[in-house]
């Protein structure tokens, strides 16, 4: 029988890799991990974080732009995608607005048009606390406005669910 297979990007980041060390230690799935190795903290940090999971064996790891992604052979048979991707950073994002869109809005649509087209069922999106904006309600809960973001950062992260919610239904 066939290893359920999972597909995570920004597998390589903390969170990533720590959902990764998880999934081995706890499922059998197969891991493939896709991630772009950014430079917003040094990709020999995000090597290390990945070389116990790289050595079990159930994972297979494409460096690449989510944007690119398309559907190839270490795709076939995933079930779940994990979206944890993104060009992280509140303040980075004001000086470089356009690029927080491509990666963070036009690369969740990718991911999310290659669910679509793989017919996968189950798709995770990572958001972020940021997209609670100024909000003085604390703690946040789900239905919370955020429909006043307070940098390009929260506005991707916003437009990610939002895509998502449309791919959804």
């Amino acid at each position: 029988m066939a290893k359920r297979k999972i597909l995570i990007t920004g597998g390589a980041g903390f969170i990533g890799s720590n959902l990764i060390d998880e999934l081995i230690s706890n499922t059998e799935y197969e891991i493939v991990c896709v991630d772009n190795f950014d430079d917003y903290y040094p990709a020999e940090i995000k090597m290390s974080n990945l070389e116990g999971a790289l050595q079990s064996g159930r994972v297979h790891l494409i460096r690449e732009d989510i944007c690119r992604l398309g559907a190839r052979k270490e795709l076939d048979g995933v079930e779940m995608i994990v979206h944890l991707a993104a060009k992280a950073g509140v303040r980075p994002s004001i000086q470089n607005p356009g690029e927080y869109v491509r990666v963070n809005v036009l690369g969740t649509q990718n991911l999310l048009e290659l669910a679509r087209e793989m017919e996968v069922k189950h798709f995770v999106f990572g958001s972020s606390s940021s997209v609670y904006g100024v909000n003085p309600n604390y703690p946040w809960v789900e239905s919370d406005n955020v429909l006043q973001p307070i940098s390009p950062y929260a506005a991707t992260k916003i437009s990610g669910e939002l895509l998502g919610s449309v791919y959804a239904n």
